[in-house]
């Protein structure tokens, strides 16, 4: 068997596309969604992140504001930024780039962040929505494997997700995602991680594999049974001399070997990577048109 890619540039141009209609219905009702952008020092990843987020709005016909603030700034003086963000209509979705410098408190921006304009879904307002299963924005790369999931056919219900990786961004809330009694999820849910003595004995048993460890190539096909959805999360860094960067990006499985046994599997690059930019320009619609029912 050798596994069909699911693409997660193809998934998220489809969202888009729909995304761009979306908002063109919008801007002839009057409302036109807007994300602001805290940036906070020079960090080339995080740089390319904004960078990329902007394209995204554009892109779709959305109004974007990027603040971006010396590495040194006073915590006090982001917090204000916020403040203002948090009372500008223009701004519909508010997101401040991880990581921030060690003299700025990330639980302080996050928790100033409007719950209403929180479009990572980190608040811890929008947290506790989520395990209850109420309406909320839902953190951005959970919800691209879940859509990943559904638009390749691949629909979690009645299936055993095991998740390896137990991160406030990842694994945690999507385990609560695709454990709730709706369509696109009520799945039996796992969650594995180093701590345990065997995780193998648990990854053999997933219909759904998701890897988000942040472990390169953690998963070998000896741990993957014929058959299984993998979904790769990890995007890491391993040196390569042969490349002209001297790197390569790799995920945290073991790509040519798990693709021999999987029925479906994403790429590192081109799989989940794509998928949260995406949703993120998707809450920001989704909070333009919250906010302006209210």
């Amino acid at each position: 068997m050798t596994a069909k890619i699911i693409s997660g540039n193809e998934v998220a141009a489809e969202i888009r596309k729909e995304l761009t209609a979306r908002v063109a219905e919008l801007k002839n009702k009057g409302i036109v969604p807007g994300l602001g952008v805290v940036l906070v020092g020079e960090d080339p990843a995080s740089v390319s992140y904004v960078t990329s987020k902007a394209k995204g709005c554009q892109e779709i016909g959305m109004f974007e504001e990027t603040v971006r603030l010396p590495a040194d700034v006073p915590e006090e003086d982001v917090l204000k930024t916020i403040d203002r963000m948090n009372n500008d209509p223009k701004i519909s979705g508010i997101l401040v780039q991880l990581p921030l410098p060690k003299n700025i408190s990330v639980e302080k921006v996050i928790g100033f962040i409007s719950p209403e304009k929180d479009v990572d879904g980190f608040h811890p307002v929008n947290l506790g929505k989520l395990l209850r299963g109420e309406p909320c924005p839902l953190p951005c790369t959970p919800h691209g494997v879940k859509q990943l999931l559904v638009r390749s056919g691949n629909d979690p219900a009645g299936k055993h997700v095991v998740i390896c990786g137990r991160s406030n961004i990842v694994g945690k809330p999507l385990s609560a995602i695709l454990m709730q009694k709706e369509a696109g999820a009520n799945a039996v849910v796992t969650v594995v991680h180093t701590g345990a003595s065997d995780i193998k004995h648990y990854t053999l048993q997933a219909d759904i594999l998701v890897a988000a460890m942040g472990v390169p190539e953690f998963i070998t096909a000896d741990m993957v049974r014929e058959g299984t959805v993998v979904i790769d999360v990890g995007v890491n860094r391993i040196p390569d001399a042969t490349k002209k960067k001297g790197f390569r990006l790799a995920g945290d499985v073991e790509y040519g070997p798990v693709a021999e046994k999987a029925s479906f599997i994403t790429p590192v690059p081109g799989g989940v990577g794509p998928m949260t930019v995406t949703m993120l320009l998707y809450n920001t619609v989704e909070a333009a048109i919250r906010l302006n029912e209210a």
